[in-house]
Order: C-alpha cells, then sequence, then structure tokens
C-alpha cells in the first residue's frame, strides 16, 4: 500500500525532481534532491482536498502544515512546471482515503483570508475598493520596509544591470517616470495610488513640480506626509486619503498611475481613464505603469489565491485591453515598454529582504502573513519569469480632433 507521499505525488508528473516527504515516514520522487515539500500533517491535505488549486496549497502552506526544505523559489518553480491542472479526480479520491472521515471537513480558515466575492458588497463600490485597498496595504508600514528598502517603492524597478542595487533600480524608475511624463518647474502632477509618497517627493524635489497624490491607504498617508513634511516640501506636494473618483474640476500637467489599474478592474478601464483625461491638460501625458496579463485571451480575474489574500477584487487585463481602453477615452499610445524580467529581479531582491529579515516581519505582523508574503511574492517573480504576467508603460497624450500634439518627434526622455 502506497504512502501519503506517493499519493500526494500523484498530484504531479511523474519525473518530478524534487522530494516529497510525509508526515507518516513516506517519501516520493527524487530522494536526493537538496530540495523536498513536506506534508507534515493530514490537516496539509483535508485544505487541498477542500478547495484543490492554488487556494488549498496556499492555505496549507501559510498555517505551516505545507513546507519546503531547501530552496523555498527553486521548489516552488519545479512544483509549477510539473503540476497536473486541474488535480485528477482518482488522485484526490486516494489523498480522502488518507486521512479518513475528516477529508473534506474544512479546517479553520486563517484569519488574513478575505471574505469570499459573494459576501463583499457592490464590486468596485467606494465602500468596497476601499476595503480592498485596507486588507493589502494598511498590513504595517514597517513590515514593508522589512523588504521594499529605504525607497518604500512597491512597484517595478528599473535595473541597468544584474548588479544594479534594488534602491538605485527603484530610484531609475522613478526617474524614468519623471522623464516620460517631461516634466517641468512648476507644472502640476496626479499620482493616483501615490502609496508612501515616493515618486511625487522626487518630483517636487528634482522637478519644481506642485504634486496631489492620492491614496485610499491610511497608513500610506501617514507615512507620506511624514516624509513630506521630514523633506520640507509641504509647500510643493499634498497627499490625499481619496478615491480618485472623487477627484473633480481640477486640471493637471501630467497624471502617473502606478500599480493602480489593476484594481480598477477590466470592465472599469473605460472609465477609469475617462476618467483621468477630464483632469489633464490638452497638452499633458499619462503615464499608467500597470501589471497585465500576456495577451488578452485570458481571463482578467486574478487567481483564488490572489483574490483571497493579497488583492481583493484585483483584476490584469491583457496589453491590448489596457490601449484600447486608453485609446478609447482620448488618449493617443506614444510609447510601450514591457519591463516583465525587471519585475522578476524586483521581487527576487524583495525575497531576500524578507528572508533577511524575516525575525522582524514575523515579530511585527505574525509567522503566518510573514510566510503568505513570501509565498506571494516569490510566486509573482515565476509569473514575470515565465511570461504568465507581465508589466507595462503605457504612454499617451491627449490628441485634439484635428490632430494636434505637442509631442516630440522622437522621445525626449532617452
Amino acid at each position: 500500500m502506497s504512502g501519503v507521499a506517493e499519493k500526494v505525488g500523484e498530484l504531479f508528473t511523474e519525473e518530478l525532481p524534487i522530494q516529497i516527504r510525509a508526515y507518516d515516514g513516506s517519501t516520493f520522487g527524487n530522494t536526493h534532491s537538496e530540495n523536498t515539500l513536506e506534508i507534515k500533517s493530514p490537516t496539509a491535505l483535508r485544505y487541498i482536498l477542500t478547495r484543490p488549486g492554488d487556494l488549498g496549497m496556499a492555505r496549507a502552506y501559510i498555517t505551516g502544515n505545507l513546507d519546503v526544505d531547501g530552496d523555498f523559489y527553486r521548489t516552488l518553480l519545479t512544483l509549477q512546471k510539473h503540476v497536473k491542472k486541474p488535480f485528477e479526480i482518482t488522485s484526490l479520491a486516494k489523498l480522502a482515503g488518507a486521512v479518513g472521515s475528516t477529508a473534506f471537513i474544512r479546517p479553520k480558515l486563517p484569519v488574513e483570508e478575505a471574505a469570499p466575492r459573494w459576501r463583499r458588497g457592490a464590486l468596485h463600490s467606494l465602500r468596497r475598493d476601499k476595503s480592498a485597498i485596507h486588507h493589502h496595504y494598511d498590513v504595517s508600514n514597517t513590515f514593508y520596509a522589512n523588504f521594499l528598502g529605504s525607497t518604500m517603492v512597491y512597484s517595478c524597478a528599473v535595473f541597468d544591470n544584474e548588479s544594479t542595487s534594488l534602491d538605485d533600480a527603484q530610484m531609475a524608475k522613478v526617474e524614468l517616470i519623471c522623464r516620460k511624463l517631461n516634466l517641468q518647474p512648476g507644472m502640476r502632477l496626479l499620482d493616483i495610488g501615490c502609496g508612501w509618497g515616493t515618486l511625487i517627493l522626487h518630483a517636487a524635489k528634482e522637478y519644481g513640480v506642485s504634486a496631489v497624490g492620492v491614496t485610499l491607504s491610511t497608513e500610506q498617508q501617514r507615512m507620506a506626509q511624514e516624509r513630506i513634511t521630514k523633506a520640507g516640501l509641504s509647500q510643493l506636494i499634498e497627499v490625499r486619503l481619496q478615491d480618485y473618483r472623487d477627484v473633480h474640476g481640477e486640471k493637471f500637467d501630467a497624471i502617473s498611475s502606478v500599480g493602480m489599474s489593476e484594481h480598477v478592474g477590466d470592465k472599469q478601464l473605460d472609465g477609469y481613464f475617462s476618467h483621468l483625461r477630464k483632469l489633464l491638460s490638452d497638452d499633458g501625458r499619462l503615464l499608467n505603469h500597470c501589471i497585465t496579463r500576456p495577451h488578452g485571451g485570458l481571463k482578467a480575474r486574478a487567481g483564488a489565491f490572489i483574490d483571497r489574500y493579497i488583492f481583493p477584487d484585483g483584476e490584469l487585463s491583457g496589453p491590448d485591453r489596457v490601449i484600447e481602453a486608453m485609446t478609447s477615452a482620448g488618449f493617443e499610445l506614444r510609447h510601450s515598454e514591457d519591463l516583465r524580467e525587471h519585475y522578476a529581479m524586483t521581487l527576487a531582491k524583495w525575497c531576500e529582504n524578507l528572508t533577511s529579515h524575516w525575525d522582524e516581519a514575523v515579530a511585527e505582523v505574525g509567522l503566518t502573513r510573514a510566510r503568505l508574503w513570501n509565498l506571494y511574492m516569490t510566486m509573482s517573480r515565476i509569473g514575470f519569469e515565465t511570461n504568465g504576467i507581465q508589466i507595462h508603460q503605457f504612454l499617451g497624450d491627449p490628441t485634439t480632433a484635428h490632430g494636434i500634439s505637442k509631442f516630440p518627434l522622437r522621445p525626449d526622455w532617452m
């Protein structure tokens, strides 16, 4: 009779090059591998059986019932390459037999898990969107500092080469955005989803612009305001706890949207960019920096794990869909850049930082949430490396009905 490890092994292809080790002492796969997937209790199997797929596996891992001995990234990359999708019914039945009568009784859910979509209220209402942002961004500024580094930038960095430091790469990205927007002294910049304020701080200090940042995160606004005051730039920068839909009757010379449109929703993109067009002056520029699917043939809705634990209601459109929404709203696409490999490098740096500050992170937010972020960032790194997801910068400017545009003949940010 086969043991638990062999039964779990049936969820993967036969040539699985790592080892699976289970609580009953059984093993499966390459017993000489330095990387091992550990099934530490029947509870791990119950999580998987009651929600087969990424959500069940994630629940088992973040609660400590499923673990990895060895290189976490290499193990997850290997498992992803060899997992069977979907799990075969016969394999799940064998797992259920190993657990017994409690196999399909779901264990207690971690408190970090968001409610299912149907319990959250009206999709993309002001209240629901604020709740989704609170779930992810109001965790702890100290926790984020443990892996983001001194820049406190929570988006894809831009690396000159593999030896570029994370801080230098993040500031290179911020500088690139400012140059693409052609910021000049006296301009007015709107940064939607401004995070902890790094972009608007840089824009005001280095380019002399007047900047407005909006966020729905109380923690981000608090820290951003502290940084602005410390920098002595309060006369140039305003950070509002405000939904972008509540910004009315103002005009800006440039608008940046970094990691924001993923929260808007695929069907709401047209309205999002139409709203931004009303806020942008006729000779201004819009820089939209966002994660996308590789193409529009894939569903926008996030997988169950990401939706319940990381970005509730988050959606990733294809680049073609983002471009369509921008151009339909009156923007002419002037430049598009895919920084996919750069985001994989960014996430690798974040994971290294989290590991280096593991004890501090656990002390700040608890072991479950620290494991959750390690899983999320590692899987995201793999997603960018394997082209499962992409990250694009789309630069647009308003073009009049007569085709008049002030955009230069050649890019002016090089």
